[in-house]
């Protein structure tokens, strides 16, 4: 059972954000959202390939459920007596909304308020997330320390160990103080030593950034990775923040509420006092340690890469905990809608507002299989000049060092979210030698390193990697005939007699319909009209009358004089 929310925690209203991961929990069951499994789990080789089907099986994003395994065992036999939720930050936007305590429509604005108007944390001296603190002995027995937490293993048959994937990974700045908090994966390596790795591409991982001062210091970098707490707070780790941004401010924001924090046990650093779960410990500024392979988001098996050693030193706990782990490895996954549900409103506020670009309707993040921040399509109302659809395709493709490598500019009547319908503006709105940019000097960004774009080896990782951006206009450039379906009021109607015919549920995607691109001439709808109320003899007699001779066939009849 899941522990009833303490109301002396929060002086927040019901209605807001919930600020405890089992309040949330709570409120996903309350509305249909989670999904309790009592049968025994594995969870080395059943428990993520089991929600990765509602993933990968076909169900429409509404369909997604967050589930909490209540029985949990290892290959071994072992049972656990914590419950594993996944799913349960973003296996949706509704489970997202709930999280962030408002409609998925409002996100947008509220991340933006958030970020202008941040309220700091407040310190305490006792919290939940300390009833419990091993350390010392505990850590080094036998299953004891990191292996009594039910840590899944997360693509079976390709990862090298269990990993925490649902992190909130602290750092602090050790010039300034700014905390950094991000999401980063963990490899289990021993009852107290984890493998961490932190992104150290251009515009990567601000835990990165603190970890290089550390090495310059010759001092080892404290870090507490927390596992479950607040959606609020959790939400703040996979997004771009400024890096004199303090995460946990922000997180205030979202809440309206001061976010509390406690002093780690062990380390100099303040965690989210209601969390479920904190691993403290102290990342080697020196030695890196081969970490790896791992299922990553990109959509293949990171291999095997030198990353951080983290040495722990104590991990605290509620005395009734839920483990979290959320859905990464080839998206849609959880990980790719927890970030979708927030840049998208970001960008369009940067197009719309910062560069006070008009006429942008949408921003879309491809999200299947290409997680994001490889394709982008911008959609825009009709009548946008060329020079504003192009700064806003330079704008777009430039605001993060590693998002939008091909950014693709289709007109309102295009559904960004239907690649199908995307294709064909392609193919039809897009001359390449004159609607194509490419621009060279790109990061090379998230995804496997191609070995031409390397150092040698030896030569210390990564060398100046290039990749380029492809910005496209396919916008629609002068007028077109209609789409060629039929007219809305008649599909309507043949969905009508559809449904009473008991077939199979529709699922329309635009266009379903006919509709006009503004290439249209009144005696046409005459015609139309004839046709489909059985008068086209009436039409026939009137192009009879209009014979032509000297003509070529296929001559368009609005380009001869009448």
């Amino acid at each position: 059972m899941l522990d009833q929310p303490d109301k002396r925690r929060s002086n927040r209203p019901a209605a807001g954000p919930p600020l405890d991961f089992q309040e949330h929990l709570a409120r996903l069951e309350a509305e249909g959202l989670l999904l309790r499994v009592e049968r025994p789990i594995n969870k080395e080789t059943e428990l993520h390939p089991l929600v990765r089907w509602q993933f990968q099986g076909g169900l429409a994003e509404d369909e997604r459920r967050a589930f909490l395994f209540t029985n949990v065992v290892d290959c071994e036999g072992r049972r656990y007596d914590v419950p594993v939720a996944i799913g349960a930050l973003a296996a949706s936007a509704r489970i997202y909304a709930v999280g962030m305590g408002r409609p998925v429509e409002e996100i947008g604005d509220a991340w933006m308020a958030a970020i202008a108007n941040p309220i700091a944390p407040t310190e305490v001296t006792a919290a939940p997330c300390q009833e419990l603190v091993i350390k010392g002995d505990e850590l080094r027995r036998p299953n004891g320390g990191l292996k009594t937490l039910p840590v899944p293993i997360s693509t079976p048959g390709y990862d090298a160990a269990p990993y925490l994937t649902a992190t909130l990974c602290i750092t602090d700045d050790p010039e300034t103080g700014i905390r950094n908090m991000g999401t980063y994966r963990a490899a289990l390596k021993a009852t107290d030593r984890l493998g961490v790795r932190m992104a150290a591409r251009p515009g990567g991982a601000g835990g990165y950034l603190h970890w290089q001062k550390y090495r310059k210091l010759k001092k080892p970098m404290p870090i507490a990775i927390v596992v479950g707490c607040a959606p609020v707070v959790m939400f703040t780790g996979p997004q771009k923040l400024p890096i004199d941004c303090d995460e946990m401010a922000v997180a205030g924001g979202l809440a309206g509420a001061p976010i509390r924090v406690v002093k780690a046990a062990t380390v100099d650093l303040h965690v989210p006092a209601d969390a479920e779960f904190v691993v403290e410990g102290l990342i080697d500024p020196e030695l890196l340690e081969p970490e790896g392979p791992f299922g990553e988001s990109h959509g293949h098996v990171a291999l095997e890469g030198f990353n951080m050693s983290m040495q722990v030193t104590a991990i605290t706990r509620k005395r009734s905990p839920v483990y979290a782990s959320i859905l990464s490895e080839v998206t849609p996954s959880e990980s790719s809608v927890m970030k979708r549900v927030a840049y998208e409103p970001r960008y369009l506020a940067y197009l719309r507002d910062a560069l006070s670009i008009k006429g942008v309707r949408r921003v879309v993040m491809h999200e299947a299989l290409t997680n994001l921040r490889k394709v982008m399509f911008v959609q825009f109302a009709a009548g946008v000049p060329r020079t504003e659809i192009w700064r806003a395709l330079h704008g777009a493709a430039s605001l993060q060092a590693d998002i939008g490598k091909y950014v693709i500019a289709v007109s309102e009547d295009i559904d960004p979210e239907n690649a199908d319908a995307v294709f064909w503006s392609l193919a039809y709105r897009a001359n390449p030698i004159e609607d194509v940019l490419i621009a060279p000097y790109r990061s090379e960004g998230h995804g496997p390193k191609s070995p031409s774009l390397t150092s040698p080896a030896g030569g210390g990782g990564k060398g100046g990697g290039e990749d380029s951006t492809m910005l496209i206009d396919a916008t629609q450039k002068e007028p077109d005939p209609p789409i060629s379906l039929p007219k809305r009021e008649f599909m309507e109607h043949a969905r009508t007699i559809w449904e009473e015919l008991g077939l199979p549920a529709l699922k329309p995607r635009e266009p379903w319909h006919g509709y006009s691109l503004g290439d249209w001439d009144s005696i046409w709808d005459t015609y139309a009209e004839r046709a489909v109320s059985g008068k086209w003899e009436e039409t026939g007699k009137e192009t009879f009358a209009r014979r032509r001779g000297g003509l070529t066939p296929e001559t368009p009849v609005k380009s001869v004089k009448e």
